[in-house]
């Protein structure tokens, strides 16, 4: 008789959670046995730990995967702007409280947009849990803002209300689409589903402003890459990239800067746009696979 193999997403099916991290609801994905290696998955924007929910499972049978929704997306708390401040350290902050009450002492962190600067941050505080990086359009280098990125930097110089007014377009449903088509060759393999969810996220009363003050936030990340660069070239850890090359939001200028401070890196350009999983999950996650399973000590 032929022996049946059960699938990992079988055997280790995808739990949703919440937690309570410094008196907010936290959103979570997880799936993978506790005692497996942990990756830590940190999503971009404007979507939430859903960018990752075919990589979850993909994943699940050699590791623990954990995929976190921040404060304001997804499913996690989204207190009132003026109540709470939504600012990249404050999302660090978060996550940070995430880890602890997970109990995460060691993990690979997967790190694309918004995650990056919040996962950097982390690392920062903590540089001695970070096993290693899987950057997917993450930036931590001054050529990788390009043109896309000049209407915000003009908000960073100039807050006034006309120039948080001009970057509204970004959490318009045309715009949120763009950001999953633009650079994709074949939109056929895009499930519409997902930037549907993301744009229900983005109007929800309040969220506009929550956007708008993240936006301004953003400007704090740029001060912090020389620290960001310096951990890379302290601590080394490995390194995998796996950047959609198309993108307009992260373009491929981003991504070779990484070689100047990381000495064990592994880059992979992937024909594809800023939402690459979609286009390129099972690539990814082979990679991911692998570069672990050799660039890593054993737990």
């Amino acid at each position: 008789m032929t022996a049946v193999t059960t699938p990992a997403s079988t055997r280790f099916p995808v739990h949703y959670r919440t937690v309570q991290v410094n008196g907010l609801d936290i959103f979570y994905r997880e799936a993978g046995p506790e005692s497996a290696p942990v990756i830590l998955l940190l999503h971009g924007f404007p979507t939430s730990s859903n960018m990752f929910r075919n990589l979850i499972p993909r994943l699940a049978g050699q590791f623990r995967v954990v995929a976190p929704d921040y404060p304001g997306f997804g499913q996690s708390s989204m207190p009132n702007h003026k109540e709470y401040s939504y600012t990249f350290e404050n999302l660090a902050n978060v996550t940070d409280g995430f880890v602890h009450a997970l109990g995460l002492t060691r993990f690979a962190m997967y790190v694309m947009d918004y995650g990056a600067p919040v996962g950097y941050r982390l690392a920062l505080r903590h540089p001695e849990r970070v096993q290693a990086l899987i950057v997917q359009n993450g930036n931590a280098y001054e050529e990788g803002l390009l043109e896309f990125w000049d209407p915000i930097k003009k908000y960073w110089g100039d807050p006034t209300p006309e120039n948080r007014a001009g970057l509204h377009f970004l959490v318009d449903p045309k715009s949120t689409r763009w950001q999953y088509e633009n650079g994709v060759a074949d939109t056929s393999l895009l499930d519409p589903t997902t930037w549907l969810v993301d744009q229900v996220g983005l109007d929800r009363p309040g969220n506009l402003d929550i956007q708008m003050d993240l936006m301004l936030s953003y400007g704090t990340n740029v001060p912090l890459y020389p620290e960001f660069q310096a951990f890379f070239r302290q601590y080394q850890p490995p390194t995998l990239i796996v950047w959609g090359k198309n993108d307009y939001i992260f373009p491929a200028d981003g991504a070779p800067p990484y070689q100047r401070d990381l000495k064990h890196v592994e880059t992979h350009m992937l024909d594809t746009g800023h939402f690459a999983l979609e286009t390129h999950g099972e690539e990814i996650a082979a990679r991911i696979e692998l570069f672990l399973a050799t660039r890593t000590p054993a737990r």
